[in-house]
């Protein structure tokens, strides 16, 4: 049994090409790190003065929870230095994040979202990381905003850490997509999901029902043929939805389905962020032979004005996703 166990550090190693120079697998590296640490944390939320809110509101208009800027500082604080980074961008700082002058600039950009759905942590329930990585995009400047502003299709990396039952990290450097769980007794991340890819059929569908009423006829339309309402074609699916972004997606990676979190009549650009949610699920959906849209187009090919851009977000398996643009055109 020991033969078969791999540790995050020796898979990133094994999957690096012969003329890498280790930035890259090093950073990834602090991402896991960082994961660690977050979950340490998590784990003992109730014990730290941890929960609740920190009072502050971020630049979405949300009430700061403290776990959420504990893991924004966290992460900052273990890659500004590491000469990796030339800028970093999160979703809860209104500008971006510069690389102090005193360390060395690297090559790569970081985005990320601290803490998903953290505000279900007082409730117990699932949270997670999410982050991007972008190659920077001029290397004789120390980073910009351009470097931030980048489509999810140049993505070189993208994954998730899920803080739940247990701490598992999922990304993909576009070699398919791999998930690895904390062993908290070795505190190492150890391969248990490789090559992970949506099966076939879908199993679930998420979406917060109570905003039905909320969305475009084509929206409602799509809700009803998911729940198999007059149409022999439509699948056979259950409804999941946990409203925690990162664990809805995990499940239906692992399961099967669709998440939509649609325009409203008054958010007709929606409220996923583009840069630090949408853009790196759908670098992952992508590798795992899915497929994420905003209604009409690829969120793979969206290039981000605005750091905090929102889009709608339909992403799962792609017959699934397709239909939805298909009942939105409709409109």
């Amino acid at each position: 049994m020991m033969e078969k166990i791999q540790t995050i550090e020796r898979f990133i190693f094994d999957q690096q090409p012969e003329t890498a120079h280790g930035e890259f697998t090093n950073l990834l590296y602090d991402i896991a790190l960082v994961a660690k640490l977050i979950a340490h944390k998590t784990n003992r939320a109730g014990l730290v003065d941890i929960l609740g809110r920190a009072g502050a509101v971020n630049i979405q208009g949300e009430i700061q929870q403290k776990l959420d800027v504990f893991a924004d500082e966290m992460i900052v604080r273990i890659c500004d230095h590491s000469g990796r980074l030339c800028v970093m961008a999160s979703e809860e700082r209104e500008e971006i994040i510069p690389i102090p002058a005193k360390y060395k600039k690297g090559s790569y950009v970081l985005v990320f979202d601290p803490l998903d759905g953290s505000s279900n942590i007082d409730v117990n329930v699932s949270i997670g990381t999410i982050f991007g990585i972008y190659r920077c995009t001029d290397w004789d400047l120390r980073g910009r905003l351009e470097d931030v502003l980048q489509p999810p299709r140049d993505l070189v990396a993208a994954g998730y850490i899920l803080f739940g039952a247990s701490t598992l990290m999922v990304y993909s450097t576009g070699q398919g997509v791999h998930g690895f769980t904390l062993d908290l007794e070795l505190g190492e991340f150890l391969l248990s999901h490789q090559d992970m890819c949506l099966p076939e059929p879908p199993a679930f569908y998420s979406t917060n029902h109570a905003y039905f009423q909320r969305w475009s006829p084509g929206v409602q339309n799509y809700t009803r043929w998911l729940q198999g309402q007059g149409d022999m074609d439509a699948p056979t699916l259950s409804s999941r939805y946990i409203g925690s972004l990162v664990a809805d997606f995990h499940r239906n990676l692992l399961r099967g389905g669709v998440f939509y979190y649609p325009a409203e009549h008054d958010k007709p650009n929606g409220k996923i962020r583009l840069l630090y949610e949408a853009g790196p699920l759908a670098f992952l959906i992508h590798q795992a032979g899915g497929y994420a849209s905003d209604g009409f187009r690829s969120i793979l090919d969206i290039v981000p004005t605005d750091l905090h851009q929102r889009v709608p977000l339909f992403i799962g398996n792609e017959s699934l996703v397709r239909k939805a643009e298909s009942f939105i055109r409709q409109d």
